[in-house]
């Protein structure tokens, strides 16, 4: 699975296409910012608002780790048959949705 950043990001709406909570989207944003990967952006209409973007040194690191998440993957579950990658995935689901797991651990 690839998740890409548009140009500018509402975190809440990043946030729910990436399966992460507001709060590990800020903590992720924030630590991209340290690196200059990205930078937060204030809504000139609404100061409590504001967008993420990726700068230029962000966005070329893009298709080296979407390949690097692509061989991570493949190394992972190459050797199940897609019944079974679809048959894991439900019952992870299952188990997230079960235990109330809402937040994905990103340190």
């Amino acid at each position: 699975m690839r998740v890409l950043f548009g140009i500018d990001e509402n975190p809440s709406q990043l946030a729910e296409r990436m399966g992460m909570t507001k709060g590990a989207i800020t903590k992720l944003a924030d630590r991209l910012i340290a690196k200059s990967l990205m930078t937060r952006i204030a809504s000139p209409e609404d100061r409590r608002s504001h967008t993420l973007r990726l700068t230029k040194k962000g966005e070329s690191l893009v298709p080296r780790l979407a390949d690097l998440a692509d061989q991570n993957e493949a190394e992972c579950f190459s050797h199940l048959s897609r019944t079974d990658r679809a048959l894991l995935e439900r019952v992870l689901k299952a188990s997230v949705k079960r235990f109330g797991l809402n937040s994905i651990p990103i340190d």
